[in-house]
């Protein structure tokens, strides 16, 4: 520690960002690009067609479907489409007198020939999509928490770990400057030290309450697991009826059927619905005990300008329409809780406080690579001195490189292994996912067999060139390229491909500029030049 209250807390800054950065970095460059998960998760299924029906036909679709494919299941989960993910979503619960016995040797069961079912419907046609197999967007929104590779619990006490450090980091930085509003104003370019501290300060006020808020709403999503005793305590022998009466969740349904009925129309039930909630749309149903005459049917309503993450729900008997029960109220600390949830998941946002939410987290990532370079810019003077570069300089150079740099050529790789990896590959998502880890790991190692300033110039140059290549490939094995959305009108899918082109304009651009750099001398090295062009002058 140093003397003095602020030259402490810039200590406290310092370190607590620098043994985290890189990490931290994946965590949130992940999370950012989880706020487009399902646009993200629509570009890697080209297969999947546009919805140009209402949700009330899609229903009926989904419920006839569902009819004919799991007739006998306890129980149907529809998730109907919407302006961002089109397809319909279905989920079947089988009796247990259905579930075939596993093969010796066979990794996965076919799907539906187990407890559980699942298919993706066109609601256009009512007709099962074949689409390609991958997480899409999916696998960035649990890397940013579940990291990968590692026992989930692991990972997410990490994850937590990572997130107080960079609390700390936040709170010590605003202590540390004391002209933080002034800093906001200043960059100074062709600086040296002086120009990544500007940088530093200008990425990190410019979004800070984005900042602070994600930071904290992060902890406060895994709260009972970092702070499991009270619910222990409270609730020795149960704890799932804690989460039950905490979070206002209807009781289960787990008695069978019982004779034989016909339900309402699935429309009529949506519109029930419709009217307790004063118009607001359906998100999705899930139908318990179909075909029987005691069958319930529980209705979500769909996120919509709430910021709580616990959306109501509905139960009517699918039989007679009748109201069974609403979800409870929600009292404060729960109330509490869902918001804090809600702004860190942003399901709220429309496309423009959406795009807002990216571009904070884009400016966070950009607030912890400055942040983990100003550390080796500052060091790197002291080792010039003793003319040689020390162990520990060296692996956070290398570390820099390969998150920095490297994380962006693993993100476009993820796409490059969606559109050419064979779609009938076997465990194709778990490919996918490993190309972008191989992808990684080649810059990384790259990285530490010569962390040098031309190693950034030229990972970012494979960056920028991996992601502009991305809509040639694209266009190249699929019909759903630029050629072909822009002209449809599709802006989730060419909204993708020109996001794409975008990030590989300021990759190249870092790039050349890496490329270019010279390092700012110091005050030494300047005295020393001058004094030698004063002699050169009088000798001659």
């Amino acid at each position: 520690m140093k003397n003095g209250f602020r030259q402490s807390m810039a200590w406290l800054h310092t370190w607590t960002g620098l043994l985290v950065g890189w990490l931290l970095l994946l965590i949130f460059m992940a999370g950012t690009a989880s706020y487009y998960r399902e646009e993200i998760s629509r570009w890697m299924r080209p297969e999947l067609p546009r919805s140009t029906v209402s949700a009330d036909d899609a229903a009926a679709r989904a419920i006839t479907f569902l009819q004919h494919k799991a007739p006998l299941a306890e129980s149907w989960n529809v998730t109907l489409p919407d302006t961002r993910n089109p397809a319909m979503r279905m989920f079947w619960r089988n009796p247990e007198s259905m579930v075939k016995p596993p093969v010796e040797g066979e990794k996965r069961r076919r799907r539906g020939g187990g407890r559980f079912g699942d298919a993706t419907v066109d609601p256009n046609t009512g007709q099962e999509v074949t689409a390609r197999e991958t997480r899409g967007g999916d696998f960035f929104y649990r890397l940013h928490f579940d990291l990968h590779y590692i026992p989930v619990v692991w990972a997410r006490y990490l994850v937590g770990f990572c997130a107080m450090f960079m609390l700390v980091a936040i709170i010590t930085g605003v202590i540390t400057h004391k002209k933080i509003f002034k800093d906001f104003f200043t960059f100074r370019p062709q600086k040296g030290l002086r120009s990544w501290l500007d940088f530093h300060n200008v990425s990190a006020v410019m979004a800070l309450p984005y900042h602070a808020m994600i930071t904290y709403t992060g902890i406060v999503t895994l709260m009972f697991m970092y702070l499991p005793w009270g619910v222990s305590t409270a609730y020795p022998k149960d704890e799932d009826a804690f989460f039950s009466e905490a979070f206002a969740r209807m009781a289960d349904i787990e008695s069978p059927g019982q004779g034989t009925a016909i339900a309402l129309p699935i429309q009529q039930l949506m519109d029930s619905a419709r009217r307790q909630w004063n118009g607001a749309e359906v998100a999705g149903f899930t139908l318990y005990r179909p075909g029987a005459a005691n069958a319930v049917i529980d209705i979500q309503q769909r996120d919509g300008k709430r910021l709580s993450v616990d959306t109501p729900s509905l139960r009517f008997n699918a039989v007679s329409g009748e109201l069974i029960e609403a979800s409870p109220s929600a009292g404060g600390a729960t109330a509490t809780r869902g918001v804090m949830y809600g702004l860190h998941l942003a399901r709220f946002a429309d496309w423009g406080l959406r795009a807002l939410f990216f571009l904070s987290g884009l400016i966070g990532c950009l607030m912890v690579a400055s942040g983990v370079v100003l550390w080796a810019v500052k060091e790197r003077p002291k080792h010039a001195k003793s003319g040689k570069t020390g162990f520990g300089l060296r692996l956070v150079d290398a570390l820099n490189i390969g998150a920095v740099a490297g994380l962006p050529i693993a993100f476009a790789a993820y796409f490059w292994g969606n559109r050419l990896l064979p779609t009938g590959l076997a465990e194709r998502s778990d490919a996918e996912i490993n190309v972008f880890f191989y992808a990684w790991a080649a810059s990384l190692l790259a990285a530490f067999i010569w962390p040098k300033r031309l190693m950034w110039a030229w990972q970012l140059y494979v960056g920028a060139a991996m992601f502009a290549l991305i809509p040639v490939i694209n266009a190249m094995t699929t019909h759903a390229h630029l050629g072909v959305t822009l002209l449809q009108g599709d802006w989730v899918l060419a909204g993708f491909d020109l996001v794409m082109i975008a990030f590989a304009a300021v990759l190249g651009y870092c790039g050349l500029r890496m490329q270019r750099w010279q390092p700012a001398l110091s005050a030494a090295e300047k005295k020393r030049r001058q004094q030698a062009a004063v002699a050169t002058e009088a000798s001659a």
